[in-house]
């Protein structure tokens, strides 16, 4: 499982397998939704740990990127685009240890919350 951990991407039925892996306590990791709230509400990842909008990211970007520094952070979208250019992003700004969700939510077969 942690070497899952060390790829840049992780398609759905691997993010199924690390949360389940991270309910039993094998692993950590912080998975990040970066969508809007109207998507976020109409259906999201069971085990996302925080919403952070694309749509507000020059409000939010920096002090994540603090906060979580010492941390794996896994972002998800839509489709894995959106995740995928924040993951750029905090990449550009020195944290490595961030992984984009290939294929996003449309591609997620796992529980789902609304």
């Amino acid at each position: 499982m942690e070497d899952i951990l060390n790829k840049s991407n992780v398609h759905s039925e691997e993010l199924v397998n690390l949360l389940q892996a991270r309910e039993e306590g094998k692993i950590e990791f912080v998975l990040v939704d970066v969508r809007e709230g109207m998507e976020y509400r109409m259906g999201h990842i069971k085990g996302v740990d925080m919403l952070k909008p694309t749509s507000s990211f020059d409000d939010w970007f920096q002090k994540l990127l603090e906060e979580l520094k010492d941390k794996t952070i896994i972002f998800t979208c839509r489709t894995g685009s959106r995740s995928g250019q924040v993951q750029r992003i905090f990449k550009q700004n020195g944290h490595h240890r961030v992984i984009n969700h290939a294929g996003g939510i449309v591609s997620y077969r796992g529980s789902i919350e609304k």
